[in-house]
């Protein structure tokens, strides 16, 4: 069975071979081939020749697009701070919509308009090429909630919802238009899983996730859905205040971050639910005995009983020993 029939075959509910292993790699792929992160982000070609080694040598069942959240942002005309050798990162103390009134001109950036979100599909289409056949090709958008801060500014946003929740709903609005657009450029480039991220929603308590960033969450998911994708959604940190309205989004897999039990997953999202996670990535995948690992990924796996993928609860650091990365392959392999 390949890695993209054992995947498939787990979202359909079918008999696969193993367990699957999905974990986020980025920084760890762009050093297994030797370049700086700034080329890792910039040029879908490096991306892609890093995935597909880092794929090949630990034997994961995906390959993925992501790289940093700034793509959309950086399209819409947000200023980004490049580093040579580290992600890219928005400018919050100049956040493009410091002034509300912006957002009325704001436009839906194009997709395949030869910007950051354009080199994401042509990345999608390379992985398509090279291992379609073989592997699953994740593609990523950001959330309502992630993409409004990356826009608007973290601290703004939070008091927004308070201060002025017309103006959230609207820029929520904008978000969903623009993210099923390039959801639908990265599908139609062969996309099969759409990884979802959208971490500032782990930064708001349950009231606030209900009333404003859930529906929002909603309809993206079930867009991307009518587009032909499954979704995997991310949201890194505690999300224990919110697990009961993520297990209702109808996301086909959920990642769970290390503050969040999977016992407490599973209780809150059902049986169905396919949890993938939670391995600190520093404390223990990085920092942990293959023995201690092997052993933290059993501890998982009994919690979640079935339907659950093999993964961390966010990046696998770039310096983790390949021994210990290595470990998460023998379990899926194993069980």
């Amino acid at each position: 069975m390949s890695s993209r029939e054992r995947v498939l075959n787990l979202l359909e509910g079918k008999a696969v071979d193993h367990l699957s292993v999905m974990p986020i790699t980025m920084q760890f792929a762009a050093d297994a081939i030797g370049e700086k992160y700034r080329d890792y982000v910039t040029d879908y070609k490096v991306l892609v020749e890093g995935q597909i080694k880092t794929a090949e040598e630990f034997e994961f069942d995906h390959v993925s697009v992501i790289s940093d959240p700034a793509r959309e942002a950086a399209d819409c005309g947000a200023k980004i701070i490049y580093s040579e050798d580290s992600p890219p990162a928005i400018d919050n103390s100049n956040a493009l919509l410091a002034d509300k009134s912006k957002l009325a001109s704001l436009k839906v950036p194009d997709p395949l308009g030869s910007g950051r979100m354009h080199d994401r599909v042509k990345g999608a289409a390379l992985f398509k090429e090279k291992v379609g056949k073989d592997k699953i090709i994740e593609g990523w958008i950001e959330g309502p909630c992630a993409e409004a801060a990356d826009l608007r500014g973290i601290n703004r946003i939070m008091t927004d919802f308070y201060d002025d929740p017309v103006f959230v709903r609207d820029l929520f609005e904008f978000v969903i238009a623009m993210e099923l657009g390039f959801a639908k450029a990265q599908i139609e480039a062969g996309v099969d899983v759409m990884g979802l991220g959208d971490a500032a929603a782990s930064l708001i308590g349950p009231q606030i996730y209900e009333e404003f960033v859930w529906p929002y969450e909603k309809k993206l998911i079930d867009g991307v859905h009518e587009l032909g994708a499954a979704v995997r959604l991310h949201i890194c940190g505690d999300t224990r205040g919110i697990l009961e309205g993520i297990g209702k989004l109808g996301c086909e897999i959920v990642d769970l971050d290390y503050p969040v039990p999977v016992s407490q997953g599973r209780e809150k999202m059902g049986p169905k639910q396919i949890l993938l996670g939670n391995l600190d990535p520093v404390s223990v995948v990085r920092d942990s005995t293959p023995e201690q690992i092997y052993k933290a990924i059993e501890k998982c796996h009994s919690e979640a009983g079935g339907n659950f993928i093999v993964g961390a609860g966010c990046e696998i650091t770039r310096d983790t020993a390949a021994e210990n990365l290595r470990v998460l392959t023998n379990y899926a392999l194993s069980h």
